[in-house]
């Protein structure tokens, strides 16, 4: 067991809800170590801002780990902001500094400075105008730990709420782009992933997927579409010969209810529009985004940067906790599992 999780947290935009997240989380005592990742004058600026008590120390990581006090705030500043964040006004100046957050977050917990990445949402928008290529956490996250990684790792998506896990077989994709991205060979590595995460990070010995199809009833039988004949149905057969619990291809409006899900550990959706709205319709809000497949434990919140609410005191933290605990748990569960292999 890992005493006490060091748990990297990026506040992603900082004119958004992020900072005001990371300051009401350091509100209530944590069995954690809670670092945050930016540039302490926002969090000190945002505090002051909502009137909450916030006391930031340097991180130091020769330190040993101690449990997050309330009031206090561990910060990295491994970047510093272009120009001066104010709440709800977007600036492409900052782009470059919400990857930068990431960036040394990412490449902290790869060398242990830190046991996970807990990371709060970023406008994609923006940092796209700012010229910089980014089409999510999860593809910037995965490009990041390949550097020098062989086999380079296939990150997959999931979503987790209570009585819910949702995996997506693409992200952030077209949806004219999708169908030419659902192969085999891409979908084996997916479905792997998912079982070896769940078995390692969710202690789920035997996971049961329900795969979702691409098409309108999955196929029809080939009347409406040809992805479930062609690549879905053969790669599941094989899967299933070889042990793997995959119940599909299932029609998507059907695989969501409520007998069905009472018998799996998770749904494995074509792209993200089939999964996600469900997930987000029954937990959004205490939903945590999940990356797997990398070698480092990365959490999200299950929203975006709401910049409606940012400095006005009414931050929801529930998403965020949820992905704290998430992380925990998942530091744990990894840990476990390398010293059960270690003694094999």
């Amino acid at each position: 067991m890992i005493e006490i999780p060091r748990l990297a947290l990026t506040p992603g935009e900082p004119a958004g809800i992020g900072p005001d997240l990371c300051i009401a989380a350091a509100q209530q005592p944590r069995a954690v170590e809670l670092v945050a990742v930016c540039d302490p004058d926002l969090l000190a600026s945002r505090a002051a801002t909502l009137g909450l008590p916030l006391t930031l120390e340097s991180f130091d990581p020769e330190q040993p780990a101690r449990p997050s006090a309330p009031g206090r705030l561990l910060v990295d500043a491994a970047a510093t902001l272009a120009v001066p964040a104010i709440p709800g006004l977007l600036d492409s100046a900052n782009a470059a500094y919400v990857l930068a957050t990431l960036s040394a977050a990412c490449a902290g917990c790869l060398s242990r400075r830190w046991d996970a990445l807990v990371t709060g949402p970023v406008h994609k928008g923006l940092i796209n105008e700012a010229g910089l290529a980014f089409s999510g956490h999860t593809e910037f996250l995965a490009q990041h730990c390949a550097m020098g990684a062989e086999p380079a790792p296939t990150p997959v998506m999931l979503l987790a709420a209570p009585g819910l896990r949702v995996a997506l077989a693409t992200t952030h994709l077209p949806l004219a782009a999708v169908p030419k991205a659902i192969t085999a060979p891409r979908l084996e590595r997916i479905v792997r992933v998912l079982v070896t995460s769940l078995r390692e990070a969710f202690g789920i010995a035997q996971p049961r997927i329900l795969v979702c199809g691409l098409n309108p009833h999955a196929g029809e039988g080939g009347h409406l579409g040809h992805e479930e004949q062609q690549v879905l149905i053969p790669l599941i057969a094989r899967l299933r010969a070889e042990g793997l619990d995959l119940q599909g291809p299932l029609p998507a409006d059907t695989a969501f209810v409520p007998h069905q899900l009472r018998q799996a550990d998770a749904v494995l959706a074509m792209y993200h529009d089939q999964g996600l709205p469900v997930l987000k319709h029954l937990g959004f809000g205490r939903a945590v985004n999940v990356t797997l497949g990398l070698p480092i434990v990365r959490t999200s919140v299950d929203h975006g940067t709401a910049l409606d609410l940012a400095g006005r005191g009414h931050a929801d933290v529930g998403s965020l906790n949820a992905a704290l605990s998430m992380a925990s748990e998942m530091v744990q569960a990894r840990a476990k599992g390398a010293r059960m292999r270690s003694v094999r």
